[in-house]
């Protein structure tokens, strides 16, 4: 009985989902088929699936039968319009830069200054002082004291220091 009601339910899905969708409260929508060829201007493709324009006008239509005739009677001006009845662009148009390059740069400068002003926020506010071991004084003690202790004398601080001469080797 399970496995008939899954089987009833899934069957209902694909058959509803595929045919129409229902909106909210709104009865019912038409989906679009997505297995028509869709229309897309691409350099690397010259000649799209379809037209531009699907559904023609009135005067779209006078043009196209115009267009059967002799192309020589038809104007530079009804030539564009039939060429903009089958493509949206041309490749000057597709190929035109555009200013987006602008809006990103625009947005990565905005979120390194805001970073750099949470950084200068948090070393203002957050951190403590630094602490006293880093100081110039610290260091030079902590590096006699180790010196005097003979650290490593095989390979480390000790091996490098010479005792007789109280300097660095060289």
């Amino acid at each position: 009985m399970l496995a008939s009601r899954v089987f009833s339910l899934v069957g209902r899905r694909s058959i509803s989902t595929s045919l129409c969708l229902r909106a909210h409260g709104h009865g019912v929508v038409k989906a679009e088929d997505y297995t028509l060829p869709a229309y897309v201007d691409r350099r690397d493709v010259p000649l799209p699936e379809v037209a531009f324009v699907r559904d023609l006008s009135a005067q779209q239509q006078a043009l196209k039968e115009k267009e059967k005739a002799s192309w020589s009677a038809l104007s530079v001006d009804e030539k564009v319009e039939l060429y903009r009845i089958k493509f949206n662009e041309t490749y000057a148009e597709m190929n035109k830069g555009t200013n987006e390059w602008k809006t990103i740069l625009g947005g990565v400068f905005f979120f390194l200054g805001f970073t750099g002003i949470i950084l200068i926020w948090q070393k203002h506010f957050m951190y403590g002082p630094i602490p006293h071991t880093f100081s110039e004084d610290w260091l030079s003690a902590q590096t006699k004291r180790m010196l005097d202790m003979r650290v490593n004398p095989v390979e480390g601080i000790s091996a490098q220091w010479d005792f007789d001469k109280n300097e660095w080797k060289k």
